[in-house]
């Protein structure tokens, strides 16, 4: 009896939009540095359909997955594609950031004119719904053109989402805002090894929770994924480990916005270490975590045994009455040194997210606090970002509901721009103080110091190079963020956001040709010096002596002498506060060992 294949092949392409550069050029790169979880966590979602033949026994599932960040979308190819199978299938545009949004739409726009299937999910549509009375301008534009809405997560409901799209029965809006789905026992994120190959690292990215307890304004996750942790068990994480390990990928981005909050953090890291220890995989782990971490019993310790070299930390700045304005009330000042202290013994390389632009900040007040961390604190690098009213955060919601100006501008959305007033800053002087943020850190003198750091500390060499030219380069030159950077900068000509005029050729290939010679050569001169910068320290017989203001261990006295605790009121009351918090709860152990 001959087998027969299936008589039908839905095109499912799952796709992960890029935003405009200032030029109106989509930001891509050969080599990405980070790969997209949720494309990760749709690719697993749909596999896990396709193997089950939700869509019936005769029909088959055909997945595609593009990253824009690292690949061009051929747009032409991809309608064939769909002319070839009657147009049956979907496109899901996945994951979209608010300063994504427009180029989703205009992603979308020609698969809509074929007739097919468009939906958008991730946090712009998932912020809006969950912060706001009524769908904004872009999301009525988005149901004008027939483009279906997500919100919330995917994890149980992409059976029916494709047996919808399948059927012709798409509905405007999927909104699971209140209904978040539990994660355990649920496929974990992995992306085809094709599809990794196209970030720096070969990275695989995978969240082990969702959720955050804490309440920062200006945050979208607490407002999207909930407060409450809800994560995979250790079964789940150890999964998709060895899953990637099995194509040779090694090194991990565990993508929870807070780790440390992760009810099963412990659970998690006893696994890996087990893995590693036991099973002798060299597995390499990056983590998201708070600046309390240090204060969580045996955290750091396991961390470091589970294999976490980097770890990212929200830091977001050294002024006292930013953070209490920002609703961060977790972090303290006070235990900055301590924490960065424990990192550093550790030997795991420190990166601290730094936002510019709360009330109180000036560009003068930044340049003084950068200098104050550059000295005194044991921080790596810093990720400057321009503080920004997401859709979604607290901070959106309030500017919305008095009517106060933000930027039309959706494009603008992404750290690196004013979205709106500052009281105490122009639009220009926010955005300059930001630009200049980088190379007033950055400076040849506060490298070398950060690589005396890191050798006197035992941190790796290599990772730290990297990290060095990331944060050197990717703003200061090729004019995008770290998180939105990578190697060799992509531009097509004809990939410019509508309403610009397409540049001819004579004038575009010349200025681009030059563009890359220049950057290049640049980055060349640097990476030389930071190599031979690096050997030179790291091979110094006396490199373990090494010893600076930040490395030299906290002291109780020190909140009286070092101006991270003195250099403004903000500062000198937050030390009072600390103080008699420790009063407090001294005199409480003490009544109760009485």
């Amino acid at each position: 009896m001959l087998s027969t294949g299936p008589k039908r092949r839905f095109q499912l392409v799952l796709l992960k939009p890029s935003h405009y550069d200032d030029d109106g050029y989509v930001v891509q790169w050969v080599r990405a540095y980070v790969p997209s979880n949720t494309l990760g966590v749709l690719y697993t979602l749909a596999r896990d359909s396709a193997r089950r033949r939700v869509l019936g026994p005769d029909t088959a599932i055909d997945i595609t997955v593009i990253d824009e960040i690292n690949s061009h979308i051929k747009v032409e190819r991809l309608l064939a594609q769909f002319r070839q199978h009657g147009g049956f299938g979907l496109v899901a545009l996945a994951g979209v950031q608010s300063n994504q949004y427009p180029r989703a739409l205009d992603i979308a726009r020609p698969f809509r004119a074929a007739g097919v299937p468009v939906i958008i999910g991730g946090f712009h549509v998932s912020g809006v719904l969950a912060m706001l009375p009524e769908l904004t301008p872009e999301l009525k534009a988005t149901q004008d053109m027939g483009i279906s809405m997500f919100a919330g997560e995917l994890e149980g409901r992409m059976d029916p989402l494709l047996q919808d799209a399948a059927s012709g029965t798409m509905r405007p809006i999927y909104n699971y805002l209140k209904d978040l789905p539990s994660l355990e026992s649920e496929p974990t994120p992995i992306l085809p090894i094709a599809h990794l190959r196209r970030t720096i690292q070969r990275l695989g990215a995978f969240d082990a929770g969702r959720g955050c307890p804490f309440q920062c304004s200006f945050c979208t996750i607490i407002n999207v994924q909930g407060r409450k942790s809800r994560r995979r068990s250790a079964d789940d994480v150890e999964r998709t480990i060895r899953e990637h390990w099995a194509q040779g990928v090694t090194n991990f981005f565990i993508t929870d916005d807070n780790f440390g909050r992760n009810s099963g953090w412990e659970e998690i890291f006893d696994r890996i270490i087990e893995m590693r220890e036991r099973d002798n995989m060299n597995i390499k782990l990056m983590i998201q975590v708070d600046t309390l971490c240090h204060k969580i019993p045996n955290f750091i310790e396991k961390a470091v045994r589970a294999g976490t070299n980097r770890a990212l930390i929200g830091v977001e700045s050294i002024n006292a009455a930013n953070l209490l304005a920002a609703s961060k009330r977790q972090n303290k000042i006070t235990e900055y040194r301590k924490m960065l202290q424990a990192w550093k013994k550790a030997g795991t390389i420190t990166v601290a997210g730094y936002i510019l632009g709360f009330p109180f900040d000036t560009p003068d007040s930044i340049r003084e606090d950068l200098k104050i961390i550059q000295k005194e604190l044991p921080l790596d690098f810093l990720e400057f970002f321009c503080l920004t009213p997401l859709p979604g955060s607290q901070d959106h919601q309030t500017l919305y509901q008095k009517g106060e100006w933000m930027h039309p501008d959706l494009n603008c959305y992404d750290g690196e721009h004013a979205a709106t007033h500052h009281p105490k800053m122009t639009a220009e002087e926010w955005e300059g103080i930001y630009q200049a943020a980088w190379t007033t850190f950055y400076t040849r003198e506060h490298m070398e110091t950060i690589i005396r750091r890191a050798a006197a500390t035992k941190c790796s060499r290599s990772r730290l190079i990297g990290l060095l030219f990331l944060s050197r380069t990717s703003v200061p030159v090729e004019k995008a963020h770290p998180l939105q950077g990578g190697v060799l900068r992509r531009k097509r000509r004809l990939d410019r956001r509508p309403g610009l005029p397409i540049e001819p050729i004579w004038a575009f290939y010349p200025k681009y040709a030059w563009s890359l010679t220049k950057n290049s050569l640049y980055e060349l001169r640097l990476l030389l010096w930071l190599v031979r910068t690096v050997q030179r320290i790291y091979n110094d017989k006396n490199r373990y002596a090494y010893t600076d203001a930040a490395l030299t261990a906290a002291t109780d006295d020190e909140t009286e002498t070092l101006q991270l605790f003195t250099h403004n009121d903000a500062a000198r009351q937050s030390v009072q506060h600390a103080r008699k918090i420790a009063h407090l709860i001294g005199s409480h152990e003490r009544g109760t060992a009485a």
